[in-house]
C-alpha cells in the first residue's frame, strides 16, 4: 500500500465540518485515503513519497458537476459566438453529427487534462449524442487513462425536429435502444462502492429533446439500479417557454410530475428556476449544477444562487461544455460564480470561501459523494495544490481567498485517490503535445464539414 506525505504547506484549507485552516500543514495518505492531517510537526512520519509544499496552499480536489466534454472540439465556432441557447444549438448540431468514436475519446482527454490542471479531481460528463458508432465507453476509457475520478452520464435525445423537438432527426435515437444501452453501461461500468473511481448516471438531455415517457422510464430504471439522474432544466427564457407551451407547467412542476426530484437527481443550470421551484428542490434534496460562465456566454441570465443556498438547495459548480464556456477550469468557474452574484446583489452576496465551498463540498454533495469535497482522516486522498509565490498571487494577504480573487493559474499538484497526476504543473499520465496535435486535427475535420 503506497503512502504519500504532503508537508509544510503554507495553508491547508480542509473544508471539513469545522472549516479548519491549518498553517504549516501536512497530510499523510495511504492507499488513496487520508490517514492523518494537522500541522507539519503533528504529522511527521515516513512515506513512500514526500512533497515539500512551502509556498503552496492545499484544498480538497475540486468537483465538477456538469460538462459536455465532446464540445472541446467546437470552441469559438463563428456562427455560435453570439447566439442564445437554441440558436447556438441549431448552429452546432450539424457539426456534432459528424463526431466519431476517436473524436469522443480525444475530446474527453483534452477536457480532463484541463480539469486536472485546474485542480479538479472529480468530474461528471453529460454525453447526450451518439452518432457514427460513438459510445459512452469512449469517455470512460479516457478517464481511466488520465486518472480522473469520473461520473459518466448516459445522455440521450429522442425527439427530433419532426416531432416538435429542437435537434435534427438524425441525432434522435430510438427510445427502446436508449434504455437498453443505459442498462448495458450500468452493468458494465457502474461502481457503487465508496471511493469508487467510476460511476454511471442516466441523463436524458432536456425537455426539448426527449419525451416525457423516456424521462419517466429512465427514472424508473435508475432507481431500480441505484444510479443517479441528471438533465438540463430551466436554462433560459426560451427553455421555460417551451416547457410551458408544450407541457402547460413550469420546469420544476414538469420535473416533479415525471419523478425527477430527489436526492438522487441533479439538474444543470436552473437559471430561471422560480421561487416555488426552489422550495421543491430544497424540500426534496434535489441538486443543481451552477454554470455561471456558460450562462453569461449564452445570455441565459443570472441564476438565483443565493436564494437557492438560503433555501438549503444542494448546489455545486459546473464548467458546462467547452462550446459555451469555452474552458474547463473549475477554479475560474468559482471566481465567476462569486463575481456574477455580486453583479446583481452587491459585494456581500458571495464570498471567496463560499465560492470554493461550492466547488468542493457543494459538488461532492450534489454527486452524492460523502467521501469527497473535504479533507479529514478517512476521506479520499484527493487534493488540489496551488503556488502562493507566483506572479498572480504575489502580495495576497489571504492565501485562501486569493485563489478566487487572484487565480494563481494551473495547479502545481493534483492528487487523485492518492496518485499524483499533476506534478509541478505538468500532467504525469498523458503526453499533452501529441494529444493536442490530434485534437486540433480532429477539430479541423469538423470545421470542413
Amino acid at each position: 500500500m503506497s503512502s504519500l506525505l504532503l508537508t509544510h504547506a503554507d495553508l491547508i484549507a480542509t473544508f471539513d465540518a469545522e472549516r479548519r485552516e491549518i498553517a504549516d500543514g501536512a497530510v499523510y495518505c495511504e492507499g488513496g485515503r487520508i490517514v492523518a492531517l494537522g500541522t507539519a510537526a503533528e504529522v511527521d512520519r515516513p512515506a513512500d513519497e514526500v512533497i515539500d509544499l512551502r509556498h503552496h496552499v492545499v484544498i480538497p480536489g475540486l468537483v465538477n458537476t456538469h460538462h459536455h466534454m465532446f464540445q472541446t472540439l467546437t470552441r469559438a465556432v463563428p456562427g455560435a459566438q453570439n447566439a442564445e441557447l437554441f440558436a447556438w444549438l441549431e448552429c452546432l448540431y450539424p457539426m456534432w453529427a459528424r463526431l466519431t468514436p476517436p473524436m469522443i475519446k480525444t475530446s474527453a482527454l483534452v477536457a480532463m487534462a484541463e480539469l486536472l490542471l485546474s485542480g479538479c479531481t472529480t468530474s461528471s460528463d453529460h454525453l447526450y449524442l451518439f452518432p457514427n458508432g460513438c459510445r459512452l465507453d469512449d469517455t470512460l476509457e479516457a478517464a481511466e487513462e488520465i486518472g480522473l475520478r469520473f461520473h459518466a452520464t448516459r445522455g440521450a435525445m429522442s425527439v427530433g425536429r419532426s416531432r416538435g423537438g429542437l435537434p435534427p432527426d438524425t441525432l434522435a435515437e430510438d427510445e427502446p435502444a436508449i434504455l437498453r444501452d443505459m442498462e448495458r453501461v450500468i452493468s458494465a461500468y457502474h461502481d457503487p462502492a465508496r471511493f469508487a473511481m467510476r460511476r454511471i448516471a442516466l441523463a436524458p438531455c432536456s425537455p426539448f429533446s426527449v419525451s416525457p415517457e423516456l424521462m419517466r422510464e429512465t427514472a424508473a430504471l435508475a432507481r431500480s439500479r441505484g444510479v443517479a439522474l441528471h438533465t438540463h432544466l430551466a436554462e433560459s427564457d426560451r427553455d421555460v417557454a417551451y416547457t410551458r407551451e408544450r407541457f402547460a407547467c413550469t420546469p420544476a412542476e414538469y420535473a416533479e410530475e415525471l419523478g425527477w426530484l430527489g436526492s438522487d437527481v441533479w439538474h444543470a443550470h436552473c437559471v430561471q428556476l422560480d421561487t416555488p421551484g426552489i422550495g421543491r428542490f430544497a424540500a426534496t434534496g434535489t441538486g443543481v449544477a451552477h454554470c455561471p460562465c456558460s450562462n453569461m456566454r449564452l445570455g441565459s441570465g443570472i441564476a438565483p444562487l443565493t436564494a437557492m443556498l438560503r433555501a438549503g438547495v444542494s448546489v455545486g459548480l459546473g464548467v458546462d461544455g467547452s462550446a459555451s464556456n469555452d474552458s474547463s477550469d473549475l477554479l475560474a468557474e468559482a471566481r465567476q460564480a462569486m463575481l456574477l452574484q455580486r453583479v446583481s446583489q452587491g459585494p456581500a452576496a458571495l464570498s471567496a470561501r463560499q465560492a470554493l465551498e461550492l466547488a468542493t463540498r457543494g459538488g461532492a454533495r450534489v454527486l452524492g459523494r460523502d467521501e469527497l469535497g473535504s479533507l479529514a482522516p478517512g476521506m479520499a486522498a484527493d487534493f488540489a495544490v496551488f503556488r502562493t509565490d507566483g506572479l498572480a498571487s504575489s502580495g495576497s494577504h489571504d492565501l485562501l481567498a486569493g485563489l478566487v480573487f487572484c487565480p494563481p493559474g494551473p495547479a502545481a499538484y493534483t492528487v487523485v485517490n492518492g496518485r499524483v497526476v499533476v506534478r509541478a504543473g505538468r500532467l504525469t499520465t498523458v503526453d499533452l503535445p501529441p494529444l493536442l496535435e490530434r485534437h486540433r486535427a480532429q477539430a479541423r475535420v469538423l470545421s470542413r464539414g
